[in-house]
């Protein structure tokens, strides 16, 4: 059964999500004069509901991009590259290994357990085409390495506008939060993180970008985010403490 999804515009950054009342699971697109590039692939069940919204709007998917490798980003993945085989899927070096099934730790990484629902090894999702670093580009986008939330979490920033997709590196949904600190009113992605400590890094990293957009996996998007996100940062850093 297809998912219905939600759809709101702000400037090259339409947000699509399904659940918008209850549980709220985003997913991106980011317009270029050529096509689409789809920010991760929200739930299974949501692929017709994806294709719909890019025929909408008149341009192709022609990127599939992952923020990182948990199933409420992946979901759709498998079947979205059965419909759009030419679309290029794109992933960190590092969570490629968590969509292949492989959850080892590196010997640098902190030896805390991968949280999450991540794929299984052998149950079918697509082997990336690009494997992405900090600082690589994908159409007008800037990848940005953000570790945390899983090891390989990536963020990406519109380079026309600084409208940032942040994945889970922050939520929206409850109060504004970075990966890991707790929000009571939706507890999920900090159940959910690997690593806070690292979460707050990257959180810090993602600030000083002084995006004008924030759009999260979970959660309404905000403009003029600053002062919120810094919030955020310093509240997971007095949780630490």
């Amino acid at each position: 059964m297809a998912l219905k999804m939600r759809a709101i515009r702000v400037k090259t950054v339409i947000q699509l999500t399904c659940f918008p009342k209850l549980f709220p699971v985003n997913c991106y697109f980011i317009e270029e004069d050529d096509g689409l590039t789809l920010i991760d692939a929200a739930l299974p069940g949501c692929s017709q509901s994806i294709l719909e919204a890019a025929a909408s709007i008149g341009k192709p998917i022609t990127r599939i991009v992952l923020t990182h490798a948990h199933n409420d980003h992946i979901g759709a993945l498998p079947e979205l590259k059965r419909r759009l085989p030419a679309a290029k899927v794109y992933i960190s070096a590092r969570d490629a290994r968590l969509l292949s099934g492989d959850i080892s730790l590196d010997a640098h990484e902190q030896m805390k357990p991968i949280r999450g629902g991540v794929p299984k090894s052998g149950t079918g999702f697509p082997v990336p085409d690009v494997l992405l670093a900090d600082g690589d580009r994908v159409g007008s986008l800037l990848a940005i390495a953000a570790p945390g939330h899983t090891p390989g979490s990536m963020a990406f920033i519109d380079s026309r506008n600084h409208q940032l997709i942040a994945g889970d590196a922050f939520q929206t949904r409850g109060g504004v939060a970075v990966s890991g600190h707790m929000k009571l009113r939706f507890p999920f992605p900090a159940l959910a993180t690997w690593d806070r400590e690292a979460s707050v890094t990257s959180a810090l990293k993602l600030c000083a970008l002084r995006p004008t957009l924030l759009a999260a996996g979970h959660g309404e998007m905000l403009a003029q985010p600053i002062d919120l996100m810094q919030k955020a940062v310093d509240a997971a850093k007095k949780g630490m403490s």
